[in-house]
């Protein structure tokens, strides 16, 4: 019997893996450049398969996960411009189920700074946050068949924030930034109503017909962590608050969560947990969560020494 396309497709990562050079974490100090820059690759692969006959129940299954992140900071006397792109999809094919995401996230962060003080900056910046593909909510039809509606498309929803506030930043591993001015767009292609799914009359807050919907008015605040909590254990988590002035009520503030936990395991391997917790009351009055727990490949650069 022939291996199937997705087993073809394992048995070519595991040899992709084999082949990754023996030093899957690169650090590089360069002490001429004002530009601390770092990236992180990932690959994470996940399989299943069972015989007709097997008694233990199951179901045939591939998936895989990547990620990747890249910072690239400037410093230079009062002058500070960080950058970051990161970067997570992730998908499973169970037999009689199809292809179904299990991640998915398009993230970028630009900041100009001037410090006022040693663990002060006044800043301006912009996020871009948004996803690569379709996503899916599957109910069950009156004879019990799973049927997916659509919720989001390919980079729709796009949420595109600028904000303008100050940033304390006490240490190299934790930074808050409170933007007292944080206008926002949120851009939906294609609403026609085939988002009812989420919302019939405003799915992610855009009226339908329209293509998208600007928040003049509001606050944002940030706290992100990235940082070794132990020898090979890195934690990096980013909070993010919003909160239109013109709703400013307590059910209706916007909270997200990413977390993950990544734990390296020698030179090549790596198990990483990442969870995202979010409460948008224009996507959902209840919150909402994702888990995934992986093992995989990880790829580490940076230029820098970490204190």
């Amino acid at each position: 019997m022939s291996p199937s396309p997705y087993h073809r497709l394992l048995i070519a990562c595991v040899f992709l893996l084999l082949g990754l050079p023996s030093f899957a974490q690169v650090v590089k100090v360069d002490s001429t450049t004002n530009w601390r820059k770092s990236l992180k690759a990932g690959l994470n692969i996940n399989q299943s398969a069972f015989s007709g006959n097997w008694k233990g129940g199951g179901v045939n299954s591939f998936g895989f996960n990547t990620l990747f992140n890249f910072k690239a900071n400037y410093k230079k006397d009062k002058v500070s411009w960080d950058n970051e792109i990161d970067l997570l999809y992730g998908m499973v094919n169970n037999q009689g189920q199809g292809v179904r995401k299990t991640m998915d996230r398009f993230f970028i962060d630009t900041k100009y700074g001037h410090a006022l003080s040693s663990t002060w900056d006044a800043f301006v910046g912009v996020t871009l946050l948004s996803q690569f593909a379709k996503g899916y909510k599957y109910v069950k039809d009156a004879n019990g068949v799973e049927q997916g509606q659509l919720i989001s498309d390919s980079f729709s929803p796009v949420f595109i924030t600028m904000t303008l506030g100050a940033e304390w930043k006490p240490v190299s591993y934790f930074k808050m930034r409170f933007s007292p001015i944080a206008p926002r767009v949120t851009l939906l292609r294609n609403n026609d109503g085939r988002y009812a799914a989420v919302d019939p009359v405003a799915p992610y807050g855009v009226t339908l017909g329209q293509a998208d919907r600007f928040e003049w008015y509001a606050f944002q605040m940030t706290a992100d962590i990235d940082k070794d909590i132990a020898k090979n254990v890195n934690l990096k988590a980013r909070y993010m608050l919003f909160a239109n002035y013109k709703t400013l009520e307590i059910n209706k503030v916007d909270h997200r969560l990413d977390l993950s936990i990544t734990a390296k395991i020698g030179r090549f391997f790596n198990v990483n947990l990442g969870s995202i917790f979010l409460y948008d009351y224009d996507q959902d009055a209840s919150p909402q969560y994702s888990q995934a727990l992986s093992f995989g490949v990880l790829y580490t650069f940076q230029n820098f020494a970490q204190k």
